[in-house]
């Protein structure tokens, strides 16, 4: 990642647009929001949100949710503790500031890991996305509603003609779907697939889900070296 790319600017990025976040955002990504909500709730248990922001999405989990959220700007965070309140979101169990590339939870911690318009406002996506996977239980999903950058044509001219504006807003523009599949080639936890479908605005956007078979691809690696 370039070094103009950093936590800093991100930081500033997002304090700037705590204020009028809700008001540019939220109509036009309230079917993706949705959708990943739904996601998350057909797994059901623990939920984390990782991003949450304003809190934009809290109120479309149902009452049985338990979701904890975290992001890095306190600003952001300030807004989402105020909706919690305003409209008693009894189903939300925390709110915290925490770093998605350096989670403070426990190995398998959580039934679902969901990052809503996340993964590409990180300065390292597949730092982010290894944490994910690590406090995912066995069995549970990691949710992603994330912009899929053109693979060819005047998009993806478009996207990095883009970049630097988009770095100073807080997020990458120009970012293919080859990184996830380099991550889940890479990643030591054994992570599949599940679904990948555009949702709107004009499909830039996906919700995307991979799902966690067992704790580690190293250690089914070495048990079966074991029992051969």
């Amino acid at each position: 990642m370039r070094a103009e790319f950093d936590r800093a600017t991100v930081t500033k990025a997002y304090a700037r647009w705590a204020p009028i976040y809700d008001l540019v955002f939220a109509r036009i990504f309230e079917r993706g929001h949705r959708a990943a909500v739904a996601a998350c709730e057909r797994v059901g248990g623990r939920i984390l949100e990782v991003g949450v922001g304003t809190g934009l999405t809290l109120p479309y989990y149902s009452g049985s949710a338990r979701v904890f959220g975290i992001d890095f700007s306190e600003p952001m965070l300030t807004k989402a503790r105020q909706r919690v309140a305003e409209e008693r979101l009894a189903h939300v169990d925390g709110l915290e500031v925490m770093d998605a590339e350096r989670l403070d939870f426990a190995d398998e911690s959580f039934d679902v890991v969901v990052a809503q318009c996340v993964v590409n406002t990180v300065p390292h996506a597949e730092v982010a996305l290894d944490e994910f996977a690590r406090v995912l239980k066995v069995g549970g999903e990691i949710v992603l509603l994330n912009r899929v950058g053109a693979e060819a044509g005047p998009r993806l001219a478009f996207e990095r003609l883009f970049q630097p504006m988009a770095r100073r807003l807080g997020w990458q523009s120009d970012f293919p779907w080859q990184r996830f599949a380099r991550w889940l080639e890479a990643t030591p936890y054994d992570i599949r697939l599940i679904e990948r479908r555009p949702v709107p605005p004009l499909g830039h956007f996906s919700i995307i889900r991979f799902g966690k078979a067992s704790a580690n691809r190293r250690n089914d690696v070495v048990a079966q070296a074991h029992a051969a």
